[in-house]
């Protein structure tokens, strides 16, 4: 699978709160490291952090734009409240090694606690 493909596969599943779905993508050591929180590493714990993240908020990915160059997929974001942000997923033999994703935890804070 494409990288794209990868991070098509993670909007549906993130879309449908299927964390099992969602940990299915990466590598069993894989890292997600949300920028507004500490790294996560490892399948098991990146399959607690969606369980933990779905229990607290309702949450949906639309897609802005997605980008590929190599093993990378670049992807822009907003959620149906205006909040925004992007990820780069790093995909190695069709699985996530590594993830990093930028948005504005207070700003996300602010419109989901209502």
């Amino acid at each position: 699978m494409t990288p794209k493909s990868v991070v098509r596969k993670w909007i549906a599943a993130f879309n449908n709160a299927d964390a099992a779905a969602l940990t299915a993508l990466y590598s069993e050591t894989a890292i997600n490291h949300q920028v507004a929180n500490a790294p996560v590493e490892g399948a098991e714990a990146i399959h607690a952090m969606f369980e933990a993240e779905f229990a607290a908020a309702t949450m949906e990915c639309i897609p802005e734009n997605l980008f590929e160059d190599g093993e990378w997929a670049i992807l822009e974001w907003r959620d149906p409240k205006g909040f925004r942000g992007c990820g780069f997923f790093h995909v190695i033999d069709g699985k996530i090694a590594h993830q990093r994703g930028y948005w504005d935890r207070l700003s996300f804070e602010r419109l989901h606690s209502a």
